[in-house]
């Protein structure tokens, strides 16, 4: 009979590649889906066209930030190093019962290009796009759906509640920082997002 840290350790674990594709449908989706991109423990997410990059000098947590947005073109786009990028994955994910996270893939790490590096940390419950942040040590030139991150998924002992912030879940796009409006900044964030090419040829469709 398993003690009760037995237990504890047993219920905490990473989920294999097998065990992924098994639960598809189930308590988990990815979409799309792609069997080859299973790995013996986690599954391959890329790296959507579009960026989003800061327009300010200083970054103020208190309030919206201005940004506005590039496209990684089929030629690929060169990064450079001091800038931060946000960028999101192609993929949409939900997640129920597990803890899923997002980790860079080693082999960016080992050009200096750095995905999310402390890793992210999701919630039960999550439903939506992933957020990436990017930053280079040197200028490297990244192409439009690279696989560019792993999702994986823990078991978690006696899940209980579950993910329902209004702030990023269900996301589709590419979301800038809303900690302001854990510090009491304006809400109006939509107006923040600096679209000149708007301006110059029209919206988008």
């Amino acid at each position: 009979m398993l003690s009760p840290i037995q237990l504890s350790l047993r219920k905490t674990m990473l989920i294999s590649g097998e065990e992924i594709q098994r639960r598809m449908g189930l308590d988990l989706n990815i979409d799309p889906f792609d069997p080859s991109r299973l790995n013996p423990n986690s599954y391959d997410l890329s790296l959507h066209q579009e960026l989003l990059v800061y327009e300010e000098i200083v970054l103020d947590a208190a309030t919206p930030n201005r940004y506005r947005r590039i496209e990684i073109p089929a030629e690929g786009l060169t990064l450079q190093p001091g800038q931060l990028y946000l960028g999101r994955t192609v993929e949409y994910t939900e997640t129920h019962e597990l803890v899923p996270m997002i980790q860079g893939r080693s082999s960016f790490a080992r050009l200096g290009l750095m995905v999310n590096p402390g890793g992210s940390l999701g919630d039960i419950g999550y439903c939506g796009t992933w957020t990436l942040d990017l930053h280079c040590v040197q200028p490297i030139r990244i192409y439009p759906n690279m696989k560019v991150c792993q999702i994986y998924y823990t078991d978690i002992l006696n899940p209980g509640a579950t993910y329902c912030s209004n702030k990023y879940q269900n996301s589709r796009d590419i979301k800038a920082s809303l900690i302001f409006r854990e510090l009491g900044g304006d809400n109006r964030d939509e107006q923040m997002e600096l679209n000149f090419d708007e301006l110059l040829h029209g919206s988008r469709s």
